[in-house]
Formats: structure tokens, C-alpha cells, sequence
């Protein structure tokens, strides 16, 4: 009692400092290690109730959804909520000119009316197990790191034919801590997914670039799908026979508002973190590897940008594609600059600098430990040395010009026919790919990839050393002396791959001699064999480094025996939790942790596509027509912040409070702690999630989506997070009493 009275009287005495961002992307099979602090923090749920195998349990509402994203289910038949910009690429896949869905929105009013979505598919987890000694036998100290890698890729493929043996499912094993443990990850993967509503850009992408990564924010971001199966419930690809999904577990939805310092979690699937991180890394990425990506993705950025403005057929082919490009781009600038704000490199020094002294204290962690930073220092100065052909292939070519991957598709192919094998294979080759020409060229746009090749051929030229590019480019520039707009029309004139027609010509009398001299396959091939062989020149730098590594996270585990270690994030399912907080940017600056539709109103701007209001919307607001999902002063809320530890990957991750109901969906982080991924700034570092409760007025009164409504479980109270005492109602003396307490502690 004395514990739940001192929590009290931290809030309603303003002490609760204490309650901070809670550092830590935790798994949720070993999430027994934490639910007691979560409970004190107002967690009314137990471990197995979030995490269960033989039970139905929280896990079971969470997805990946498509290739990066999370999301859940929010209906007893499938109802999938996500993110509109995790949606975006497959309601730009199912719109066309006349049906404009990413403009005009799209809201099914009966599940006739929903869309498939051709290749979109969502994961479930099934189950996770710790596999580590599996993965690890007969794995010994003294291999080499390549005898290591084969012996324990020979066990993983062990596992995972165990775990899929009489099943349908798909497994994986994943490293974490650097290589000191690996866990199984058993999913079971629905290819029948619809689209059921999403707003309109100017709602579900408002503020786009301009207010990405940034707070305050007034985003609806949102989108909603659906999962179908077979009469049986099983997994099936499109049929027009198939049924909703009958959800083993769906989150309720809660829509009684959230209150700075209530408790929340965040379930999902963050992309990847480097907490780990050395300061030798950080000092690479600070000094070029960053602003090399910012300047590259620059210039795609800008050459997309202005073909899109110059047609609107265009702008809508390449949304999705450019806002893939543009969230990067930012999330870079932004890294680099709280990493040198926040002297990160500086930190990793200092914890480097604890963990050798703690090393040299024994003979015993010298000879386990002692050479660690030696291979990590020693590792970089040799990868540092082709760090710019590295990100200059990764982003101008590999990422590049689409002609280029697109060529590169057709490699085994060529390889096949060449080495003449069995014409049934062959055939199937040519099958996919004559059904995969319509998906290149739907969204593709000559002009616009002719300028891309163009401009990254010379970028690549010029800033990468002479003697780390393809001899073939250096042909090339002295073929067409440095005119690299000439050599861009020679390219796109002579290869098929530039062109629909072409292809089908081709595919319909296939030929290896063809692609062995398209201009465009020479080209990429030219690159590829160039950086896998500057990559060889780094593989022994590249073995220390993850020797280093793997030894540098044993180390600091062992140097800390009664912490709580979290392992990086690797796009497996993750829960982080923490409260709903405000937070103070920068000196005598403070941002509330709430925004309201006031905002969206304040940022109209009609001459940019970035600010537009739409009519409907600004008729809501105007007659506050906001029904129950106003809030307790008769506002509507639109966003709020919480402290928890979340990446990429994590966008659509539902935010769930102390009863297990949804108050909200995360959808970015803010920009003052861009540096996250690689250090967790507790004070600065802020989730950004739409509330729950603008999500439902859109749907309710913006779309008259009644039926979706309808289907959900609507919860209308507010957790009790802490018994409500009073100020006046605690006597002097308990006061005391716990702030002495507080003050010991």
C-alpha cells in the first residue's frame, strides 16, 4: 500500500520526474523479466496475457504487415488498422486516374466494396523460442569467423526445417547480441488482404516532408485493411469464395482520451537499432557516411520532384516511391546533427574507455576480452578506406535508376539460357517475367529515370576515388567526354529495358545474346562486379569487426551482471512501454503532449499540397461536430506523445494502455532525438502517435463509415491507473514520510 501511495503522491505532488522514457525494445517471450516494473508503472495485464502460446494473448493481434511495417487487428473479422503511410504503396497500387484514392480516400461501406491488393500480405506470429544452443553447437572460441558462420548457418537450417515440418508456416532464426544468442520466429502469412478505408492524403499525409520527424504534428495517420482466409480459415491466396478472418485475438478500442503520465505500451516490429554501436562507427558515420546518403537521395528527390509537378498522372506514379526516398533523406540530416549535439561519439568513448578497464582488472577477461576494441578500431581504418563506393553503389546504383534493377532482374535469365538449362525452368523464368513487365511499368516514367541515370553516373564519377570504379564507367566518360546526359540517351535508346514493348519482345523470343550486350545489363553488371569485388578487399576487416562486436556486447553483459539488457532491433516482434509525457526541446521551450485540430486549422495552407484542409474536414471543425470523441474541454485531440523506445519497422505499432485497449497508433518519432537508433536520449526521445479518437471521428464523421464502426469494441472508460488521493487529503506527516522515502531512494 505504502508503494501505490508514494506513485500517488509523486503526481499529485509533482515528483514524478522519476517516471521516465523506459530505454528498451524488450522480447516479449522473456517479458516476465519486466512486468513488474510495468505493473507499478499501472500494467493491469499479466506476462501471459500478453505473450502466450497455448492461450490467445496480445501477440496474436499483431502483424507485420506488407515488407516493413505493423499492425492490428481491431475486429473479431480481421479488421487490420495500420498507418496510411504503410498503406500508401498499395492504395497507390489499386488507384488509378478516375479513381484517385490517394487524393480523394477511399472507405468501403460493406465488405463487397473491398479492394484486393495484389502481393500485399501480413505475417502472425505463431511462436518464438529460444534457440541459441541449437544455433551455437559445436560452435568453438577458437574458429575462424567464416568456420563460425558455416557451421552456425548448418544449424539454423536445422531448426528451421524442425519448426516447418507438417505445417504451412514460415520460420526464421534471427541473431541478437551481436551474434551471442539466436531465437526462432514461426509466422503464418495471409496473401488475401483488402483494402477497407483510408483519408485522403490531405489527412492520413498532412504536413508531409515539411512536418516529418517533426513535433507538434497533426497527421492522421491511418489506413485499414482486412484479412480473408479459406472457408476453413486457413491462408489462401485472392478467391472470391474466401471469408473474413476470425480473429484469434483483437485489441478493444478505447476512446475515453489519454492524460499526461498514464501508463502505455507499444507492441510491434521495430526495423533495426545499433545501440551497440562503437564510437569508431559513429565517428564514420558522422564525418561522411550520413551526409553522403543526405546528398544522393538530395538529388533523386529533386529530380522526381520536379517530373511530378509537372504532370499529375506522374506525381501519382511516384508518391509512394518518393516518400520512401524522402523519410530517409531527413532521418539522416537529423542523425547527424543529435549525434554531434548530443556528443555521442563522446559517450561511446567514455563506455569503452569503463569496459577495457574492467578487462585489464583480471587475467581472466583480458584473455575473453582484451583484443575487442583492437578488432573494432582496427576494423574501420580498413573499411573506411571504400566507404564512399559502398554507399555510393548502395544509393546511385542499387537504389538508382530503375533501368538499372530492373536489367539486373533479368541476370538468371541470361545465366539459364546461356548455360542452357532444362527449357521447363527457363520457361517459368520467362513466365514471371513477362507477369512482372505490367508492375515495372505502371508506375514508371521514362523521362524522369533518364535524368536518374544521368545524374548518378556523373555523382558516382565525381565523387568516388578513380581507382575504386568500374573500368567501365571510366569508359564511358571518355566515350561521351563527360556528357553524361548523351550517355543517358545512348543507354535508354538501345536497351529494351527502358521500354514495355520492348520487353515483351523480347520475352516472347528470348534470346542470351540479347542481354549479354544490352547497354543497361552491361552497365549494372559492371557496377555489381566492381563492389563485390572492393567488398572481398574488406572481408577480413568486415570478420574482425563482427568478431569485435559479438565480443564487445558478451563483455559489456558480463562487466553489468544485474542489468536488464535489451538486444537490438532486427524487425522481430518487440514491445517497448513507457507513459504519455511532454518534453522540453531546447532552453525555455516546451511542447505539450498533445496537438488538436486548432493546429490543423493554424497550418492551412492551400497554395501547398502539404497544408491543404479539406472541405469536409474544415466543416467538422468549424461546427465541432465532434461527437464522443471530443475531448473532457470539448477539443479534439489529434496527436500525442509517449516515451517509448521505437524505429522503423514500428510505424503502424498500435499504442495500448494499462487494460490492453487501443488509444492510438505510433507513427514517427521526433526530430531532437534523430540520434535514437543509436543511442536512447531518456529526456528528448518522444514517440508521435495519432490518437485513437481522431482516427474514429474521421472514420465516423468524415467517411459515414458506420459499418466499421459497428464492428468494433468501443470502450468508453478511462484505466484506473493509481487510487486518487487528494492533495488536502494527505496528512503532513505521510507527506514527509515519503518524501524522506523518496529522497533515501
Amino acid at each position: 500500500m505504502k508503494r501505490l501511495l508514494i506513485i500517488t503522491l509523486a503526481f499529485v505532488l509533482g515528483f514524478g520526474s522519476s517516471v521516465k522514457a523506459d530505454e528498451g525494445m524488450w522480447i516479449p517471450l522473456l517479458i516476465n523479466k519486466n512486468i513488474v516494473q510495468m505493473q507499478e508503472m499501472g500494467l493491469k495485464l499479466s506476462a501471459e496475457d500478453i505473450y502466450s502460446v497455448n492461450n490467445s494473448s496480445m501477440k496474436d493481434a499483431i502483424i507485420i504487415f506488407g515488407g516493413g511495417c505493423t499492425g492490428e487487428i481491431i475486429s473479431p473479422e480481421g479488421l487490420i488498422l495500420t498507418n496510411h503511410h504503410c498503406g500508401y504503396g498499395s492504395i497507390q497500387k489499386v488507384s488509378t486516374d478516375e479513381a484517385n484514392y490517394l487524393d480523394d480516400g477511399f472507405w468501403a461501406m460493406s465488405k463487397e466494396e473491398e479492394i484486393a491488393v495484389d502481393g500485399l500480405s501480413v505475417k502472425f506470429l505463431v511462436r518464438m523460442a529460444d534457440a541459441t544452443t541449437q544455433a551455437l553447437d559445436s560452435v568453438t572460441n577458437d574458429m575462424t569467423e567464416a568456420d563460425r558462420a558455416k557451421m552456425i548457418s548448418k544449424n539454423i537450417k536445422g531448426i528451421v526445417e524442425e519448426a516447418t515440418k507438417d505445417n504451412d508456416y514460415k520460420a526464421i532464426v534471427e541473431t541478437f547480441f551481436g551474434g551471442n544468442e539466436y531465437y526462432l520466429f514461426v509466422y503464418e502469412i495471409f496473401t488475401d488482404i483488402r483494402l477497407v478505408g483510408a483519408p485522403p492524403e490531405a489527412i492520413g499525409k498532412y504536413g508531409a516532408d515539411t512536418d516529418n520527424w517533426m513535433w507538434p504534428r497533426h497527421t492522421g495517420d491511418f489506413s485499414m485493411f482486412r484479412v480473408y482466409t479459406s472457408a476453413e480459415g486457413t491462408p489462401a491466396d485472392y478467391s472470391e469464395e474466401n471469408i473474413p478472418m476470425k480473429s484469434k485475438h483483437f485489441l478493444p478500442v478505447n476512446i475515453a482520451g489519454v492524460e499526461k503520465g498514464d501508463f502505455a505500451m507499444i507492441m510491434g516490429n521495430p526495423g533495426g537499432t545499433d545501440r551497440y554501436m562503437s564510437s569508431f562507427a559513429v565517428d564514420l558515420a558522422i564525418r561522411e557516411s550520413n551526409m553522403t546518403i543526405v546528398k544522393i537521395r538530395e538529388e533523386k528527390l529533386s529530380i522526381m520532384r520536379e517530373g511530378m509537378d509537372a504532370d499529375e498522372s506522374v506525381r501519382l506514379q511516384y508518391a509512394s516511391k518518393y516518400a520512401r526516398i524522402a523519410n530517409y533523406w531527413k532521418y539522416f540530416i537529423g542523425q547527424t546533427k543529435g549525434l554531434k549535439r548530443l556528443k555521442i561519439k563522446d559517450k561511446k568513448q567514455q563506455q569503452e574507455a569503463e569496459f577495457m578497464n574492467w578487462v585489464n582488472k583480471s587475467s581472466d577477461t583480458k584473455e575473453k576480452y582484451g583484443e575487442t576494441i583492437n578488432l573494432i578500431s582496427s576494423a574501420y581504418e580498413t573499411i573506411a578506406e571504400t566507404n564512399l563506393e559502398k554507399w555510393y553503389f548502395i544509393e546511385a546504383i542499387y537504389r538508382g535508376p530503375e533501368i538499372l534493377g530492373y536489367a539486373y532482374k533479368f541476370s538468371k535469365l541470361e545465366k539459364a539460357m546461356e548455360e542452357k538449362d532444362n527449357d521447363e525452368k527457363v520457361n517459368k523464368m520467362i513466365e514471371g517475367m513477362k507477369s512482372g513487365a505490367d508492375k515495372q511499368f505502371k508506375d514508371y516514367n521514362m523521362v524522369i529515370d533518364k535524368n536518374m541515370f544521368a545524374s548518378m553516373m556523373q555523382m558516382f564519377h565525381q565523387n568516388v576515388p578513380l581507382d575504386q570504379q568500374p573500368a567501365y564507367l571510366l569508359e564511358m566518360d571518355k566515350k561521351f567526354k563527360g556528357n553524361y546526359n548523351d550517355y543517358a540517351d545512348y543507354i535508354f535508346e538501345k536497351s529494351i529495358f527502358a521500354d514495355k514493348s520492348k520487353v515483351e519482345d523480347f520475352l516472347n523470343k528470348p534470346k542470351a545474346k540479347t542481354l549479354k550486350k544490352d547497354p543497361a545489363m552491361v552497365a549494372v553488371k559492371a557496377f555489381f562486379k566492381n563492389y563485390m569485388t572492393i567488398a572481398g578487399q574488406s572481408k577480413e576487416a568486415n570478420e574482425k569487426l563482427e568478431k569485435g562486436h559479438r565480443l564487445y556486447i558478451a563483455g559489456l553483459r558480463e562487466m553489468n551482471p544485474n542489468k536488464n539488457f535489451y538486444p537490438d532491433a532486427n524487425f522481430t516482434m518487440r514491445l517497448t512501454y513507457g507513459t504519455v509525457e511532454d518534453y522540453y526541446p531546447a532552453d525555455a521551450v516546451h511542447y505539450e503532449y498533445f496537438t488538436t485540430m486548432d493546429g490543423i486549422m493554424q497550418k492551412e495552407d492551400p497554395s501547398t499540397w502539404e497544408f491543404i484542409v479539406p472541405a469536409k474536414l474544415k466543416e467538422i471543425y468549424n461546427t465541432k461536430d465532434y461527437g464522443e470523441y471530443a475531448n473532457a474541454d470539448g477539443s479534439m485531440h489529434v496527436c500525442f506523445l509517449t516515451t517509448h523506445d521505437i524505429t522503423g519497422g514500428n510505424s503502424g505499432s498500435p499504442v495500448i494502455n494499462a487494460n490492453g485497449e487501443l488509444i492510438g497508433l505510433a507513427f514517427d518519432g521526433n526530430w531532437e532525438a534523430m540520434s535514437g537508433d543509436i543511442a536512447f536520449e531518456p529526456e528528448l526521445q518522444r514517440t508521435i502517435n495519432v490518437d485513437i479518437r481522431y482516427v474514429m471521428l474521421i472514420i465516423d464523421k468524415y467517411a459515414g463509415a458506420q459499418n466499421l464502426i459497428d464492428e468494433m469494441t468501443i470502450i468508453k472508460e478511462r484505466p484506473v491507473f493509481i487510487e486518487e488521493v487528494p492533495k488536502e487529503g494527505v496528512s503532513e506527516e505521510i507527506i514527509e514520510e515519503v518524501l524522506e522515502e523518496e529522497a533515501i531512494k
